[in-house]
């Protein structure tokens, strides 16, 4: 199975593509208008408490206030505010936890107005983006992530990421970790640590040393709504996160983004720098990739699923609705419950891609087709579950009901991805309206009387949509004659499928289009000739 990752910079940000055999699976948008991103952290301001929530609302600058709730503040909050006034007040000498004295844990159960004050200064990171119209979403549990380990400083614990299910791997690693974290640091392990070295290892936690020491720093002259720590950007994160024996190349098309990502690279994974690649050709990265087309046939509210079948997507602001159709397929087996289990099969494998393509996180409820068999529904859950397992995304499967329906929650960081694929129709320009079809003859023969007579062309090629090539070339004594009886010049007409009912192209003898005067204007010179003839 190969993987690439496409980069496309663009003025308003970069577009991220994961490609997974030729297939796009995950799509991503970094704009560079968007200041706030997940992992980054703010001196934020307390606006307001709200008892009836458990929560307070804090100011970082946003638009919106960002979401602080009690649940989120973790144990060790006391401990971390203490050191945060310390810092800022200038009498923390370092950056160092070693001697620092723990206050007692917060209590899981506790309300929020004991805990908050109006105007009160405190440290935060952002754990989801602003969705909707709701702000972001913040915590005071600080952790910083690297390649291989993510680290949680006021905490002494050391966890192993449960899909590294070797208890001997396991073990290894934690006596690695132990034997290299700084005193009172936590440190998490990710599954891209399995089978790693000490030396990888320690250079990883000393980049994480090194960002709390930046944090540090910056906090002791930040203010109110500063951000002191700023997360990677999404192209730096997700080859920080994605990045292993399976990767077959990382392609960008812009030399500011390839200089960057070689300096990332060279830093976090030298015997990674061959699969940096810059694209140098004409055409554009994503037309020659195909990622393009992927782009508009996979984001519209209908989906085709590889195979047979189809998926409406729709949108609410509540939970996201897959309805998943039969198509043609239904007519190709002869016994309903294997035609419902086929197409669900099938289903199953493109509604897992989508989630993870789209981004669509929060509630997502799926329409299957309905199968008698508990077996059959078994399944399909399990076809789900083990496409779901590449998604980084924490998730629930719930089983299928007795409806057909399967839901699953996903959790939802950011804004699920939009495109909008659909395009401006050519003939109304997006109005639905058209300019009247009767008058179009008159348009077209005022506009080759203008060409003909006041502007003295010759050679021209008129292009028609196929009922009006009939219209023009069609009788005995056609329209097209009988231009040439009254102009003594012959215009060719051509019949183009392409153009609406009321559209027409005129070239002249070059075969270039000539860019045509308005019909009123073209009207006007016309009868004025009239007026002439007749005076």
């Amino acid at each position: 199975m190969s993987n690439e990752l496409v980069i496309n910079s663009t003025q308003e940000g970069e577009r991220i593509a994961l490609l997974q055999d030729k297939r796009l699976i995950e799509y991503h948008f970094d704009r560079n208008d968007t200041n706030y991103s997940v992992g980054d952290i703010f001196l934020g301001t307390v606006k307001k408490v709200m008892p009836g929530l458990n929560a307070a609302f804090v100011d970082i600058g946003y638009e919106k206030d960002a979401f602080l709730h009690y649940g989120d503040l973790g144990e060790q909050f006391p401990s971390f505010t203490k050191w945060a006034r310390t810092v800022q007040s200038g009498r923390a000498p370092s950056a160092g936890l070693e001697k620092f004295t723990f206050e007692p844990v917060l209590e899981k159960v506790g309300k929020a107005e004991s805990v908050f004050k109006k105007g009160q200064q405190i440290v935060v990171q952002i754990i989801k983006e602003p969705i909707s119209t709701k702000g972001p979403r913040v915590s005071t549990d600080i952790s910083m992530a690297g390649r291989y380990l993510v680290l949680m400083p006021f905490s002494n614990t050391i966890s192993v990421s449960k899909k590294i299910v070797s208890k001997a791997e396991r073990d290894r690693l934690k006596r690695l970790i132990a034997s290299i974290k700084p005193e009172n640091f936590g440190v998490i392990i990710r599954t891209v640590a399995e089978g790693r070295e000490v030396a990888e290892l320690d250079k990883d936690m000393q980049d994480m040393v090194a960002k709390w020491e930046q944090l540090y720093s910056t906090l002791r002259t930040a203010k109110p709504n500063d951000k002191v720590l700023g997360e990677l950007g999404r192209t730096s994160s997700m080859v920080r996160d994605m990045l292993n024996e399976s990767f077959d190349s990382i392609t960008v098309d812009a030399p500011a983004m390839y200089d960057e990502m070689r300096d990332y690279l060279q830093k976090i994974a030298p015997d990674k720098l061959g699969l940096l690649k810059l694209h140098n050709s004409k055409i554009k990265i994503f037309e020659q990739t195909g990622i393009e087309k992927q782009l508009k046939t996979l984001f519209g509210k209908t989906v085709t699923v590889p195979g047979g079948g189809y998926l409406v997507i729709e949108h609410t602001e509540a939970l996201h609705v897959i309805d998943v159709n039969s198509g043609s397929k239904s007519n190709q087996e002869n016994d309903q419950e294997a035609t419902a289990l086929m197409i669900n099969m099938l289903a199953a494998k493109e509604v897992a891609r989508q989630l993870r393509l789209r981004d669509m996180g929060g509630i997502i409820v799926v329409d299957f087709i309905d199968m008698r068999s508990a077996e059959s529904r078994k399944k399909v859950e399990d076809a789900v579950r083990d496409v779901m397992k590449l998604d980084k995304a924490k998730y629930t499967v719930l089983p299928i009901t007795k409806f057909g329906l399967l839901q699953i929650t996903r959790q939802r960081v950011r804004p699920a991805e939009n495109i909008v694929t659909g395009e401006v129709c050519p003939t109304c320009g997006g109005t639905g309206k058209i300019s009247a079809s009767i008058q179009v003859t008159d348009d077209i023969d005022n506009s080759i009387d203008d060409l003909l007579v006041n502007q003295n062309q010759s050679g021209i090629t008129l292009s028609v949509h196929p009922f009006l090539y009939a219209y023009y070339t069609k009788g005995l004594i056609s329209r097209q004659m009988k231009w040439y009886l009254k102009y003594y010049k012959w215009v060719k007409v051509v019949n183009d499928s392409s153009l609406g009912l009321t559209d027409y192209r005129i070239e002249d003898e070059r075969g270039e289009e000539i860019q045509l005067r308005s019909s009123a204007a073209a009207m006007s010179r016309l009868q004025d000739r009239e007026v002439e003839i007749v005076d």
